[in-house]
């Protein structure tokens, strides 16, 4: 049965929601959301995770099986129930065909997004790759400024340690626009960012023609009033003014330059109009973040926001969990966590780091996300991963997904041309890191390879474990 968006439902005439997936970096922002508005929250997700236990501590109901009929009696009332289904839920789950027909008002996550910012100017980033990481960053400047804002993210910012804030002063609402599903069509902004329109998620869209059309679908979709800042190089068309941007640029609007580490801190200079502003220091380091940091200045430039407030707000943001993030930092050593799981974003961030660590030998360990991406890049993927001086592959993390014949990591490991490369298990990788020499390692994929994070930091901080 399928589930009709009525644009005309008021969120104020609920008294409870009643989440399905509520575990999800995106979903568990909204739970949030709600119990600081004083609703009664709580739902079902598949596993127990981090996010899950602080939400259970924060005070929501969860649980993690299918309850089918028999859904807890807080949220039995139909009437003063919503519930918000995530698009990774399957058609079959029984909780959600209970609710279907019982006649709950059920919504997706982008569209109660867009009913919640009805009010608000919102600040939307797109983007198959970046959205996270520059959405936060956005958020960031703007909740140091004297503007402040509304945000709702896909990642945890290591500065405020959450994936929202909630400011009822505030005018502004920072979206991290999601294309998958075609949820960021749901959204109204006043302004966007898209940070880039690699084909993905082709099990949604089919082609990579139907996924550029979704993207500009969306570029339609922002204010005449408002604008659009495009990296440069996509093609999208908008009602709204478009400016672009770029690092080592002659042509984009907004131009980073000289991009350099010094003292430890990551450096460029930002060219637009006639201005130039020098030595502009980014708390976080690498090229895509230089990037990231380029379109977050161009949109608050032109909001009106003065330049002393974007500077400070660059310097001090200290990045999102899972993003370019930093577990293990001295002299000796060097592990970064790094949520990549497309070509692209392991590109730029092994990139990055060449920048940053030249000469050091680096390790991947990287684990595949979804049976339909890695089929779909995988010569891709090969060659950004052959970059690595050590390559070790995990088994692919299937997500929503049912295995796909013969698409397997032993098939990417056999398109990976590099002599020092090898497919274990997680349990394997920490026995393997206990005897070597760990100069620059990164842990790299969006599946469930954060669980052995804390382990391996444990086995490089304390070399004597054997």
């Amino acid at each position: 049965m399928e589930v009709k968006f009525d644009e005309n439902i008021r969120l104020s005439d609920f008294k409870s929601v009643y989440f399905i997936g509520i575990g999800g970096i995106g979903m568990s922002a909204l739970a949030r959301y709600f119990m600081t508005c004083g609703y009664n929250v709580g739902g079902y997700d598949k596993t127990p995770s981090s996010l899950t236990e602080e939400l259970i501590r924060e005070g929501c109901l969860i649980h993690y099986e299918d309850l089918k009929n028999e859904i807890p009696f807080q949220f039995a009332d139909k009437n003063s129930t919503l519930v918000i289904l995530t698009p990774a839920i399957p058609k079959e789950h029984g909780e959600l065909n209970y609710l279907i027909h019982q006649g709950f008002t059920i919504l997706k996550r982008s569209e109660v997004l867009g009913l919640i910012t009805k009010s608000l100017k919102g600040l939307c980033v797109a983007g198959t790759h970046g959205k996270t990481t520059t959405s936060t960053l956005l958020a960031h400047i703007l909740n140091s400024s004297i503007w402040k804002c509304n945000a709702f993210l896909g990642g945890i910012s290591t500065n405020f340690n959450s994936n929202l804030l909630v400011n009822k002063q505030s005018e502004f609402a920072v979206i991290e626009a999601d294309e998958f599903d075609r949820s960021f069509l749901r959204l109204s902004p006043l302004a966007s960012i898209i940070t880039s329109a690699d084909p993905d998620h082709l099990d949604i869209y089919g082609t990579d023609s139907q996924f550029q059309e979704g993207f500009q679908l969306y570029a339609n979709k922002i204010n005449e009033n408002g604008f659009l800042i495009l990296k440069e190089g996509l093609k999208f068309r908008s009602f709204a003014p478009i400016k672009t941007y770029s690092v080592n640029s002659e042509t984009a609007d907004y131009k980073g330059k000289n991009l350099r580490v010094e003292n430890g801190n990551f450096l460029m200079d930002v060219y637009f109009e006639t201005k130039c502003w020098k030595d502009v220091e980014l708390g976080v380091p690498g090229i895509h973040n230089a990037e990231n940091a380029l379109a977050c200045i161009a949109l608050l430039n032109l909001l009106g926001l003065d330049e002393l407030q974007i500077r400070a707000g660059l310097k001090s943001f200290l990045g999102v969990k899972r993003r370019f993030e930093y577990i293990v930092r001295n002299e000796s050593q060097i592990y970064i966590d790094d949520y990549a799981h497309h070509p692209k974003e392991i590109k730029a961030l092994i990139d990055s780091i060449r920048l940053m660590y030249p000469g050091k030998k680096i390790t991947g360990i990287f684990q595949p996300h979804l049976f339909s991406r890695t089929r779909d890049f995988l010569d891709e993927f090969a060659v950004e991963l052959e970059k690595l001086d050590e390559v070790i592959l995990l088994p692919i993390y299937p997500a929503r997904e049912l295995p796909i014949p013969g698409i397997t990591s032993d098939l990417l490991l056999s398109k990976i041309d590099n002599d020092n490369k090898k497919l274990l298990e997680p349990s394997e990788v920490l026995n393997h890191l206990k005897l070597q020499k760990n100069e620059v390692l990164l842990t790299i994929g969006a599946g469930d390879i954060d669980r052995i994070v804390l382990e391996i930091k444990t086995i490089l901080n304390n070399p004597e474990i054997k």
